[in-house]
């Protein structure tokens, strides 16, 4: 215990001299949980610019142009001669979409001649285009809908009767613990963890490598009285405990301050939080004792941090990859991170649907003990060439 001690207030004076440890330990995960949540703060894109092309010009085509401008994530910013013009507006940036009406639509939906509204949309943005996609299709069919109920009504058939005509199957839609359909929670549960757990990573493998090439693992290993485990566990305590604070404050952040839903309780947060600092931490000292070398160690947790926004899942799902990257997403430390929050946390799904990832989790945090023969050795034998 003593030699514990010791080699962890040897590593506190470490973090305190070194300024990487306070940047990559505190400045950047703080700036990270307040750039990504105030990035998405109001939830949904609002107001987005789009663009009519209104060759018709009655007061129908009117009604659908203002009912257009009252949506919540549209907003007609501007009117155009002609498609070409709204074409050209898309490809500057003016607007993402624009809605293009015909002459004669008006006089050919009276008449029931099933009149062809085209909408244009630019889809470089996924959420953007998709978001004025269902806003021009509601609008459009919301059009054909009051003319079509009008007809009715002129029949002699009431609102009831004329309503089992034009919906004759009414959706009752729910989104489980999101009904705002807000993409700051979905989407900053799974950006802040996954940012925090690749800064775990790389200064994992940095803190270990660092000892190696300023030729300081020796020295360690002669505190820790030749016990790798010993050196191991007191060098990188301090940090834990460090970056759990950072974890348990993000969580505090989320759910306490944002009030971001969390059926799943505190137990489960302060369990996810503990797994994720300990699988971060495992990887990056087992891709150390794996390659040996700062440099390379740093650039491989680098690199597969980095794959992990892709293969988390969250914004496209694993399941509909190919198989070999279906595969490969289980070496993922965030990927289980993320399901393990979305079953436990999110929804309050009980530990038999989770139990696969976060044994996973575990095996992250352990993994170290495969290699731990090499780092022994790098740190006794290994001599460092600039």
């Amino acid at each position: 215990m003593r030699r514990l001690a010791d080699i962890m207030l040897r590593e506190c004076g470490m973090i305190r001299r070194n300024p990487v440890y306070l940047l990559s330990m505190v400045i950047f995960p703080l700036f990270v949980m307040v750039y990504f949540t105030s990035l998405m703060e109001e939830g949904q894109p609002q107001e987005m610019p789009v663009g009519v092309v209104d060759l018709d010009n009655t007061s129908t085509t009117r009604a659908i142009i203002r009912r257009l401008d009252g949506m919540q994530t549209s907003h007609v910013a501007a009117h155009y001669a002609s498609a070409s013009e709204a074409r050209k507006a898309i490809q500057h940036g003016d607007i993402y979409a624009f809605l293009y009406i015909p002459e004669g639509t008006t006089d050919k939906l009276l008449a029931s001649r099933a009149p062809t509204v085209s909408f244009y949309y630019s889809n470089t943005s996924l959420t953007a285009g998709a978001l004025l996609f269902r806003d021009l299709k509601t609008v459009t069919t919301l059009a054909n809908a009051g003319v079509a109920q009008a007809t009715l009504r002129a029949k002699g058939l009431t609102d009831r009767q004329a309503m089992t005509f034009l919906q004759p199957i009414t959706l009752d839609v729910h989104l489980v613990n999101n009904p705002t359909t807000s993409y700051n929670l979905y989407l900053s549960t799974m950006l802040l963890p996954a940012a925090i757990m690749l800064f775990i990573m790389i200064l994992t493998a940095y803190s270990a490598g660092t000892e190696v090439k300023h030729g300081s693992s020796k020295e360690l290993m002669q505190r820790a009285g030749g016990n790798i485990f010993i050196a191991l566990a007191g060098k990188m305590l301090p940090q834990t405990l460090l970056f759990l604070a950072m974890m348990l404050i993000h969580a505090f952040y989320l759910f306490s301050v944002l009030g971001f839903t969390h059926e799943g309780g505190l137990p489960w947060i302060l369990a996810l939080c503990i797994l994720a600092v300990l699988a971060g931490q495992g990887f990056g000292l087992a891709i150390f004792g794996l390659m040996p070398s700062m440099r390379m160690a740093m650039s491989i947790c680098s690199l597969w941090g980095v794959l992990s926004f892709s293969m988390i899942g969250a914004a496209f799902p694993a399941f509909a990859m190919d198989a070999p990257l279906e595969a490969l997403a289980w070496l993922f430390p965030m990927r289980h991170y993320w399901l393990v929050y979305a079953l436990n946390v999110f929804n309050g799904y009980p530990l038999a649907d989770s139990w696969p990832h976060v044994a996973a989790l575990l095996f992250f945090a352990l993994l170290p003990l495969l290699f731990i023969g090499r780092i022994k050795k790098a740190f006794e034998q290994y001599v460092y060439v600039k």
